[in-house]
């Protein structure tokens, strides 16, 4: 069994959720490598979030991003962690509600995803900066 680990921090992204498919692939050429396993990709942070979905239409990524805003409203006056600012709490309940990994089959070399499917970054706070994500592939 052949496995590989790297981690890999992204740009800064604005607030919203942002596809990092090309991103990965870009920084884990040894892919290509593996016939049949697994790529488990996890971010290290506590207020933004991975998740996949739809990769073609961009209205999907905008109004995921309004949902949640509206499910996960800033200035909640029941929050007491609010000394980082108002964005803080809801993005670190943003996160916990879109989870903090996924994994993805990898097929031939390739990942297995569906024809419109993409990893998404959820970017949760208004200026989060650079975030890390670890990537770790295995398999045969």
């Amino acid at each position: 069994m052949k496995s590989f680990q790297k981690q890999i921090r992204l740009k800064p992204y604005n607030r919203g959720f942002h596809l990092i498919t090309h991103t990965i692939l870009e920084n884990l050429p040894e892919i290509k490598e593996i016939n049949t396993g697994l790529l488990h990709i996890f971010i290290k942070h506590t207020s933004a979030s991975l998740t996949i979905n739809e990769n073609a239409d961009s209205s999907v990524r905008h109004d995921l991003e309004k949902h949640m805003d509206e499910m996960v409203p800033e200035n909640a006056p029941y929050f007491v962690h609010t000394y980082e600012g108002p964005d803080d709490m809801p993005a670190h309940i943003k996160s916990s509600l879109m989870g903090s990994s996924v994994q993805i089959p990898i097929t031939n070399g390739r990942l297995n995803l569906g024809t419109w499917q993409g990893v998404y970054l959820g970017e949760h706070r208004d200026h989060g900066g650079q975030r890390s994500i670890v990537l770790t592939c295995f398999g045969t």
